[in-house]
């Protein structure tokens, strides 16, 4: 089974994100979706989303007739994947950055893995069960070196974790809607 995991899109998906994950069996949104147009696109795109609600997925920060998608939205999700379950939480209230992984391994000691977003920081810590990661910001806003996304392969025996991260360059086509030039392609 092939997971994307996206996050910090905060009403708009990087295109190349869009086209990257295209075919995946599941998008997985770890919050701070910004817009029901983030998920009607990844909707486009993957067989199945499922998304959780970050801080600023909130009434006052959606467009007044896409609040109503907000309602459908869980604070958190965890998911039976072949080999394991995949919590995802958008992990605001887990503290700073030195706390976080272990609150959220202590949160969900039964996971494989726990995605999170909120930092905006692309992290893929595998040091310990359950893994944590956040696939940083897939749209536009504080990328950190730019738009990035993981993709997570669940085979019964074997979960493998591939990062994508694409240039902040908005000059690589990234807004006429074609893939742009990959930034980064790296294995964990």
């Amino acid at each position: 089974m092939r997971v994307a995991i996206v996050a910090d899109t905060h009403g708009v998906l990087d295109e190349r994100i869009a086209a990257w994950i295209s075919g995946c069996d599941l998008a997985v949104h770890g919050g701070d979706i910004g817009s029901a147009s983030v998920l009607d696109a990844l909707e486009r795109r993957v067989a199945r989303v499922i998304a959780v609600l970050g801080n600023n997925d909130v009434p006052a920060k959606w467009l007044p007739a896409e609040t109503n998608v907000l309602t459908r939205i869980p604070t958190q999700a965890e998911l039976e994947l072949p080999g394991g379950c995949l919590a995802v939480i958008h992990g605001h209230r887990f503290g700073g950055t030195r706390e976080r992984h272990e609150r959220l391994r202590m949160r969900f000691p039964h996971a494989r893995a726990v995605a999170y977003g909120h930092s905006h920081q692309l992290v893929c810590d595998q040091e310990a069960i359950p893994w944590v990661l956040n696939p940083g910001a897939a749209g536009r806003s504080r990328t950190f070196g730019g738009p990035s996304c993981i993709l997570l392969t669940a085979t019964h025996s074997e979960w493998r974790v591939e990062i994508q991260r694409f240039s902040n360059s908005r000059s690589d086509g990234a807004s006429a809607g074609n893939a742009g030039s990959k930034g980064g392609l790296s294995f964990c």
